[in-house]
This record gives structure tokens, sequence and C-alpha cells, in this order.
């Protein structure tokens, strides 16, 4: 799970403190290091570092260069990959120029493609998907990079959103099924591509469209140029991945013509409709991406709903925390309910997702200490039963709160008196995008792969 921001100035205006505020806005999608790179006297240049933006990269020491093409990351990485090696962008100077990637995504025949490399020389020296795509490219030196980057995606199977910076050329790409989330905009000559719209209003850029799936949008001196990976004809089957709208992305943000908040909201309403709470005397959402969904489900009930959990502003997201016990930690530190408001009365609370179960369960237990007489849990997502293989940190199976109990165990489990989800149905109407334009693996455990077989 990752942003990605880049940004090329047709009108040679220095871009780095765009980008490092355009990865500012994408700071939801991960936490643990973030990287800059740019063109300077013919070589990359970066900044990179670990842990949240603001550490990971000294920003007045960007307000003093100058770059008109630039591209910036914020990741999400198991711990075990929590090294500066593993911080993209990924850079080289290779035959043809300078190149530095961003990637969004998961590349699912990384062995293979890594084994294949290595036969021929390739030396890898981290652990990150793009770093193939490096060696892909340089093993096809008698290409032009646009063209070595093109038949280098054609071999990628999996998930990609790239943001790459060439000499001259800032290249966005998006993977022929478009399970992530990636778009253009444009403010007074300057051309910025970013996995969030909300990326782009921190700009003042106006979001002129989404990068389509299996396409890539190179952007020079010449314009803005359209290319395709694979022929169109096979770009048709589309996967847009539903979990952005549960969780992943910001609330302000527009994914592929729908607006995330319109979509959470919707979610909860026929999350009230499917899972009524009887006499609640309120409804409350689990700050911050389960408190859209909870403002639907009120509105539907009828119920008051109240800004009775209170998140502390100063605390990252709890469940791409890299450890289990700082995840529980987390929690404690990162929510406290408002005892006056659940005192002596019947919650509803809505929650985007149970993952893991640590973060329901621990609310469940301090709403309960407040002397609520009753807590019952609703989930406006369907429960999450297989891993994600493109990408999201779901992919230990074992983990996952609803494979391991059934839904009775799971109630008893974090503490509630009644626990329901919302149906796959009610999920792909509130987004609001065809059944077979979106991806429902995590929930329904239908990969992509297996349906192509």
């Amino acid at each position: 799970m990752s942003g990605i921001f880049g940004a090329y100035s047709a009108v040679k205006k220095t871009v780095l403190e765009e980008v490092y505020l355009g990865l500012y806005a994408l700071q939801h999608r991960g936490q643990e290091s973030a990287g800059i790179s740019w063109i300077q006297d013919g070589s990359v240049a970066s900044k990179r570092g670990l842990g949240l933006l603001h550490n990971a990269i000294d920003q007045k020491r960007l307000a003093d260069g100058e770059a008109y093409n630039a591209i910036g990351h914020v990741r999400y990485v198991p711990l075990e990959s929590s090294r500066l090696q593993n911080v993209l962008p990924i850079s080289a100077n290779y035959a043809r120029g300078p190149i530095a990637i961003a990637h969004d995504g998961l590349i699912t025949n990384l062995a293979e493609l890594t084994r294949q490399l290595e036969q021929r020389g390739a030396i890898f020296q981290s652990s990150t998907n793009s770093e193939a795509i490096l060696h892909m490219m340089a093993q096809k030196s008698h290409m032009q990079p646009i063209d070595a980057l093109v038949d280098a995606l054609r071999r990628i199977e999996g998930s990609y959103a790239l943001a790459v910076l060439l000499e001259n050329s800032l290249v966005a790409a998006r993977d022929p099924y478009g399970f992530k989330p990636l778009v253009l905009g444009e403010r007074e000559g300057t051309y910025y591509v970013a996995s969030e719209s909300c990326a782009l209003d921190i700009v003042g850029a106006t979001l002129l469209r989404d990068v389509e799936p299996g396409e890539i949008v190179v952007v020079n001196g010449k314009g803005v140029k359209s290319l395709r990976v694979r022929p169109e004809e096979k770009c048709r089957r589309l996967m847009h991945c539903s979990f952005e709208y549960v969780y992943t992305a910001r609330p302000d943000s527009i994914i592929d013509g729908r607006s995330v908040y319109e979509a959470r909201k919707e979610m909860g309403r026929r999350l009230a409709r499917k899972s009524p709470c009887p006499g609640a005397d309120l409804v409350a959402g689990m700050p911050d991406s389960g408190t859209i969904a909870a403002i639907g489900y009120a509105q539907a009930s009828k119920t008051p709903f109240e800004m009775a959990v209170v998140r502390n502003r100063y605390v990252g997201r709890t469940f791409i925390q890299p450890t289990q016990k700082v995840r529980e930690l987390g929690v404690k530190i990162k929510l406290n309910p408002i005892e006056a408001l659940f005192k002596g009365k019947k919650a509803a609370i809505v929650d985007d997702s149970i993952v893991r179960g640590t973060t329901a369960e621990r609310i469940v237990s301090m709403i309960r200490s407040c002397g609520a007489e009753e807590v019952h849990l609703r989930i406006a997502s369907p429960p999450v039963l297989h891993p994600c293989r493109y990408g999201i940190d779901t992919r230990k199976e074992n983990t996952l709160a609803a494979v391991r109990m059934t839904l009775d165990e799971l109630c008893r489990k974090v503490g509630a008196d009644s626990l329901d989800y919302l149906s796959e149905e009610d999920l792909t109407a509130a987004v609001g995008l065809p059944e077979e334009k979106l991806c429902t693996a995590c929930f329904s455990g239908k990969y992509l792969e297996d349906e192509e077989k």
C-alpha cells in the first residue's frame, strides 16, 4: 500500500515542494517511508528516509532546490522490509540515461521475473517490486526508455500504478485491470500524477481524468501523449479495488468517477437497512474511515449521530502499523470514547472493516468502561475472508479475524452485544461500479487469475 505523486512543469517552474505537499496529502497510504527523486546535472538526485514524511525528508532543503520534473512516494511496508535500500523511488543511471520509479501495487509474478533477470546477470540491491522493472529496462538498452518501459510492463502480472521519472519526461502507468487508482491533473502549465485526487487539491491542480487501465501517459516538452501497455481489447475486464472505497482512500478523493465520501455514506445507509439496531440511543463511527458510513447509518435509521469516539490527530492509522504489539498500543493512544455520551446508553458503533479484530475489541471494551448499557457493532463492508494478492497487507490468511472465528465467536471475542456486516451486493451497489468491474477478492475469494484460467 503506497502513495505516489509526480509533477512536470512545461513552464519551467520548480516542483520539489509541490511533490512534497502532494505526498503529505497521501500520507494515509503509507507511514513507514518517504522519498522524492528528481534529475540534477544529468543524474537522479533523491531524498529518502524512514518514518513519516516530515521526519524522512527535510522540506527546507527541497525549497532551495530547482527541478522541473520530480516524483515522490510514501509507503507502508512489512517490518522486515523497513530498510533504507527499500525506500522508493528506486533509481539508476543506465545506458539510456537517468530513471526513477515510484510504484503502488504488487507484482504477482515477481519471483519468476527475478529468477530470469538474475540468470541474465542482474544483481538486486533491494527487495522492492520496482527494481525488477529497472533491470528489465536496462536489459533492453537498445530501445528508447519509453519503449523499454512498455516492454517491461507487458511482462508484469498483478497490480501497479507507476510514476516514472525520465530525463525529459514524466510517465504515469496503470495496470490493465485498474486495480490501483491513478489520476492526472494540471495547473498553469504544470502536470501532476497522483494516487488520489485529494493530492491534486493541495497543490491547486484541476483533476483532468483518471489514468485509464492499461494506459501509459507521457508528459514532456511536446505535451501529453497516451500509449497502451497491451491491446485495448485486453483491458475491457476491469478490477478496481473495492477496499479503496471501504478504507484506503481519503474520503475527499474521487476514484474512477466515484466520490469516496458518497460511496461510504451509501454503505452506511444500506447497512442500516440490512442490520438495524432498534432502540439505539446514538450512532457513532470509528474515526476516521468509519465516520462517514456512520453518518449514513444514522440518517437511514433516524438515530442521532454523535462524534462520540475522538481520535488523537497526531497518531497514524492503526491497521497499517507494522507489528501486532504496536497495533494494540496504537488503539489506546489513538481513540478515546466520550464517557458522558455513552453512559447508560445503547450505542450502535459503525466501523469500515474488521481485518485482524484488534481495534474492534479494544474500542468496545473502552466504550463499555464508559458505562454503555449495550454496544452493537456494525461493519460497513463484508467480512475480510481472503488474503489480498494485489497490494493490501492482509496476505497472511490466518491473521484475519473472520477466518479464525464464526460471526458469533467474533462477536463474543470483541465483546459486542451484536455484530453484523454489509453484504457484497450492497457494497457493490454503494460503490456504484458494475460487479464485473470491482475487485472484491478479499471478501469473496474471486481472484482475477483464478477466473481467467
